[in-house]
């Protein structure tokens, strides 16, 4: 099956997944692909040797524009919301990109975590976008069309599964493309990739600039879904959590994040229902077994299901 036909089935199995996905379900996978696009944005600085605590940032810029836009301008497409939270937070990672794009290991994890925090300081302080609680996000329309209440997570669930399978595929063609497959090299020898001509700090700027627009795409989409939007977006713990799906997941395949990212949603859904005090510790076990037992990931029962068919 050519990469065009793949990208089209996708869609449509996901697609024809929402028309019979209880409520609950359809909310769940609304969330748990839209954080799976940030994890994918980490999933290709981490091919490259990096890991950033601070993605809460573009996923908080993402979020908050799809919050604010409305109230300033009076647009409630979605597809305009979420294109421009993707594109203000991947020129936000673009600016910050010329510094972050110099630092390695954990000199690059920290500095992204300082300017994630940076920003949650400013919106705890700033009253005009609701401190600490944040705002309410308005219903938003799709080409026009306003969807009845009844039927709202049904076609923002359809939207996000476009969404997803169009950026997916982009950065799926892009990892094959000859700069996208200089991430591994840059992550095993740096110098030896600048013998070879190319730039690595234009490399991973070009990484880090995917990764914070990808992040911004997933905080506008679950701003949509959830109705609010608040400084615990950008928080720490936030990051954090997309560390630890990316972990989950692995970085096998362009589809392993959204996996991983299902995978920890229902986990930590029926974990809060069932052991409503006990949830971290099965959430944190829960990692410690995929580290201990599956160090590639979620993914590498994936590959070795595939091995084995051979």
């Amino acid at each position: 099956m050519g990469y065009g036909l793949g990208l089209v089935a996708a869609a449509a199995v996901l697609v024809g997944a929402g028309w019979v996905l209880p409520e609950w379900a359809l909310f769940l996978a609304i969330v748990s692909l839209a954080k799976g696009l940030v994890v994918l944005g980490l999933v290709v600085l981490w091919r490259t040797g990096l890991v950033s605590f601070g993605q809460g940032l573009y996923y908080g810029l993402g979020a908050y524009t799809v919050g604010l836009l409305p109230q300033i301008t009076g647009i409630t497409d979605a597809v305009l919301l979420v294109a421009t939270g993707t594109a203000i937070a991947g020129l936000v990672a673009f600016a910050l990109g010329f510094l972050l794009s110099r630092y390695r290991e954990i000199f690059f994890a920290m500095l992204c975590l300082a300017f994630a925090m940076i920003l949650y300081g400013i919106l705890v302080k700033t009253e005009a976008l609701g401190s600490t609680d944040g705002f309410h996000v308005v219903a938003v329309t799709y080409l026009g069309y306003a969807p009845a209440i009844e039927s709202a997570n049904q076609v923002l669930y359809v939207f996000t599964a476009i969404v997803v399978v169009v950026l997916a595929g982009l950065v799926g063609r892009y990892l094959q493309s000859v700069t996208g497959q200089m991430t591994t090299a840059i992550r095993d020898n740096e110098l030896r990739v600048e013998y070879l001509g190319f730039s690595v700090r234009r490399a991973v700027h070009t990484k880090f600039v995917i990764a914070g627009a990808l992040a911004g795409a997933g905080g506008a989409i679950v701003a949509t879904a959830i109705g609010h939007v608040d400084p615990e977006m950008v928080w720490w713990i936030t990051s954090g959590e997309f560390v630890f799906v990316t972990i989950l997941s692995g970085s096998g395949s362009v589809i392993a994040p959204f996996i991983g990212s299902t995978v920890f949603e229902l986990l930590r859904s029926f974990a809060l229902e069932y052991a409503p005090n006990f949830w971290q510790i099965i959430v944190g076990g829960s990692l410690l077994a995929v580290i201990m037992f599956l160090p590639g990931g979620l993914w590498s029962l994936v590959a070795k299901w595939r091995a084995s068919g051979r």
